[in-house]
């Protein structure tokens, strides 16, 4: 492994061996890691990945002229690693997202997670979701498009990474992101969307959603959506799987029953262990059966 990316992402210290895997006591300092609006954080159930065998840490991504900040993880040792781009949820890359990545870490990935909104805000350190949505309704998808094109030149970068094994998969917004990022290069092999909104009404900032990429997917994608999603309307769901259906693509989209919005998300009141566990295996699956792994 390159001397200059250890380096690079040394600053995250590893988790203490004494801290179960899947329950422990919340500190104060971790708690630190979770975004402000995110907050007060399920200490009974928050997953804690540790760092044993993995390089892991905050980066920053060169994009175009400017940098932007972010998260990666990888195997301490090895190289040609496949590659998997996590998109963030509203809350930004808070420690919830970079668990994810140090999950995907220890399957072997080199996970890079790109701040997708910083060209705007950070908005971890935003006090409340109210807040948050009008930094995160300025935010241009071309930018997003182009921020992820930067995570993988990262990745690449490395000197340890398969760029040609690349997946992505996103949370709420960055579900919606997913879905676009499948349809925008055409490199990328296996998708996956959690609970992402599908359809949506045309802004400067937005001009399309899902629903009206469904013909310019170039990878299958996954969707993971939960039937009591007060933000995601079922009827909403089967429009893009009929959608889907319709333009002949290889994706589909599991609807777990009575299973609310953010169901993955085992630091908050909405985590449902049972549908978080099977969508973390079908996702993994899912990237082994189109070349992703």
């Amino acid at each position: 492994m390159r001397d200059d990316l250890k380096a690079e992402v040394a600053g995250l210290s590893a988790i203490p061996d004494t801290m179960s895997r899947r329950r422990f006591v919340m500190t104060s300092a971790y708690a630190a890691g979770f975004a402000l609006a995110a907050q007060p954080v399920c200490a009974q159930t928050a997953i804690s990945t540790p760092t044993d065998g993995l390089i892991a840490g905050d980066i920053a991504i060169a994009a175009g002229k400017d940098s932007i900040p972010g998260y990666a993880a990888m195997p301490a040792s090895g190289k040609n690693f496949p590659v998997v781009l996590v998109i963030h949820e509203i809350f930004g890359v808070h420690e919830h997202i970079k668990d994810v990545a140090r999950r995907l870490a220890q399957r072997g990935y080199l996970a890079v997670v790109p701040a997708v909104f910083s060209r705007v805000e950070d908005v971890t350190k935003l006090k409340t979701i109210d807040e948050i949505r009008p930094v995160v309704a300025k935010v241009r998808d071309a930018d997003v498009m182009s921020d992820l094109d930067a995570a993988i030149a990262y990745a690449k970068g490395t000197g340890v990474a398969d760029v040609k094994k690349l997946a992505v998969t996103g949370f709420c917004g960055g579900g919606r992101y997913t879905w676009l990022y499948a349809a925008h290069n055409p490199n990328v092999k296996a998708a996956v969307a959690w609970y992402g909104p599908v359809v949506g009404q045309a802004t400067a900032e937005r001009p399309k959603h899902p629903i009206d990429v469904v013909k310019d997917l170039k990878a299958p994608v996954l969707g993971l959506y939960g039937d009591a999603d007060g933000g995601i309307p079922n009827d909403t769901v089967w429009k893009m799987r009929e959608a889907l259906a319709a333009a002949g693509k290889k994706s589909e989209i599991i609807l777990y029953a009575e299973a609310p919005h953010a169901f993955h998300a085992d630091y908050r009141a909405t985590y449902r262990a049972g549908e978080a566990r099977d969508g973390w295996a079908k996702m993994l699956h899912w990237f082994r059966r189109h070349g992703a792994a």
